[in-house]
């Protein structure tokens, strides 16, 4: 096998073998050999999850993107990398464990200790097979994290905020934080329901586990924020679940969130032994959603105790108070008694001798009283009759010019009348003759002036007695004539006009 370092002799070096090129395929295999060769063994090496695809069904492989990131000791950034596989059935004895250990799955960003082999491949390089992995490294630095958090939640005064703020004495109006399918809220409101106090609870749904939760969950206190003025406590619930869920409750922005809320935040996780950081933060933390949902009602209760024992008290004191109040009154209603008998019998006494007084004066003053009213009668009786002579006289006064002013009206009511009625005659003639004048007008006859009696004509011209007029030269206009037709028919007319003779004698008359 030729030398893997197979360098070009320089140039005026006179060279005893000419340069021999190798293949790709053959220097791959070389370097994947010099591996197993010199690392043949396996490694405990320590590194960040930078990509995770987990498998998607049974008897897949798990692959992972490695990364250690770290500064030198000129203060540059390095950075490695390397690509590692947990193949399946490995897998499945491995994730199981770190599990259960760890309380959380493999993800992206966790910092992992694992045991791996270096493997070399001539199409897809280098890889790492992972053959172990230890979860105390993981929960260490997952403790150390938390202890990070802790402190710097201890330095912003975020530890202790949140159990200053003074939590109402009934708290009853309530903004829930949880997931609305989620057993833990159902179970909390159950027990409010089964109490016998009336709560107000407002939802504000969110997710409760995983890495979007403690987003979530800050959304939701964002919400409550503006309406904080409508609800007396926040409670943050939810039931039971893996351990791994826990973990969410230890991000710093949610633990923040809660510390420097402006509510007392009460927590109820659902994990008995473990104690998250947002339970630190909290004004209290409790096991379980049944136990704040208890510790609400509790507090109901004592606060109903409380207001009892005030009310029995306040019962006693007032029974007390009246009890001496009606002794007292028993006391004034004896002294006002013997009080006013003793008035009464003084001003019995002194009302006997305004009696007898009494009966001798408004006898006198009687008489006078009659003495003077039928002098008054008298003089009343008097002055009735001379005011009604008066009266009489003034009406047959009244009389007399009331007669006079009729008499006279009524004269010139006549006379207008009699006005009227010749106005109104004189109009009615006027419109009849007018009438008569047009209807002499429409039924009008042109007679021929000396030809009355022709036998020919088919008018004939009669006077008042049924004569005939042998001419016309002696009517004028308005005398009345009778005028027999051809058929003998007779009709009243009346000359309205003459009318001169025709220049055409041959013109037959109208």
């Amino acid at each position: 096998m030729p030398p893997l370092f197979n360098r070009r002799p320089e140039i005026g070096l006179p060279s005893s073998l000419p340069p021999v090129a190798l293949p790709l395929a053959e220097l791959l295999a070389r370097v994947r050999q010099t591996l197993t060769e010199r690392f043949a063994e396996s490694y405990w090496v320590v590194a960040e999850i930078a990509d995770l695809t987990p498998p998607r069904f049974d008897g897949a492989h798990c692959y992972l993107v490695l990364t250690d990131q770290h500064t030198t000791g000129r203060g540059a950034q390095l950075k490695a990398q390397a690509r590692a596989t947990i193949w399946s059935q490995r897998y499945q004895q491995l994730a199981p464990v770190f599990l259960e250990q760890t309380g959380q799955e493999l993800r992206i960003g966790m910092k992992v200790m694992l045991r791996v082999q270096i493997k070399f491949h001539e199409q897809y390089g280098l890889s790492l097979d992972v053959v172990a992995i230890d979860p105390t490294y993981t929960v260490g630095d997952l403790a150390r994290q938390r202890l990070e958090t802790v402190r710097k939640l201890e330095a912003q005064d975020l530890l202790e905020r949140q159990k200053r703020l003074p939590l109402a004495i009934g708290p009853q109006r309530i903004a829930v934080i949880s997931s609305p399918t989620a057993a833990g809220f159902q179970d909390f409101m159950q027990q409010l329901s089964e109490s016998t106090y009336d709560f107000s609870v407002a939802l504000f749904p969110a997710v409760m586990q995983g890495a979007e939760a403690p987003g979530s969950i800050r959304a939701a206190l964002d919400q409550i924020r503006p309406q904080r003025h409508t609800f007396d406590v926040v409670v943050l619930i939810r039931g039971g679940g893996a351990k791994t869920d826990l973990l969410a409750f230890d991000d710093y922005g949610l633990a923040a969130a809660v510390g420097s809320f402006p509510l007392p935040v009460l927590t109820g996780i659902g994990h008995e032994r473990d104690e998250a950081v947002t339970d630190l933060t909290a004004h209290l933390a409790l096991k379980t959603p049944t136990a704040v949902a208890a510790f609400l009602t509790e507090r109901l209760a004592r606060l109903d105790a409380v207001f009892a024992g005030y009310a029995l008290r306040i019962r006693e004191l007032a029974s007390d108070q009246l009890q001496d109040a009606a002794a007292h009154l028993r006391r004034l209603t004896l002294n006002t008694r013997e009080a006013a008998q003793d008035k009464l019998a003084f001003h019995r006494n002194a009302l006997h001798q305004q009696l007898r007084q009494a009966t001798e004066v408004p006898h006198a003053h009687l008489r006078r009283q009659q003495q003077q009213l039928a002098s008054q009668r008298r003089a009343l009786r008097r002055a009735v009759q001379r005011a009604l002579r008066r009266q009489q006289g003034q009406l047959r006064t009244l009389g007399k010019l009331l007669a006079r002013r009729f008499r006279h009206l009524h004269r010139r009511r006549r006379e207008q009348l009699l006005r009227y009625r010749y106005q109104v005659q004189l109009a009615a003639t006027r419109q009849l003759h007018l009438a008569e004048l047009r209807l002499a007008r429409a039924t009008a006859y042109r007679l021929a002036p000396d030809d009355t009696s022709t036998a020919s004509a088919p008018i004939r011209l009669l006077d008042t007695n049924n004569q005939a007029l042998n001419t016309t030269h002696k009517l004028r206009a308005g005398d009345h004539v009778r005028l027999q037709l051809a058929d003998e028919a007779i009709l009243l007319a009346r000359i309205t006009a003459r009318l001169s003779p025709p220049d055409d004698a041959n013109t037959p008359p109208l």
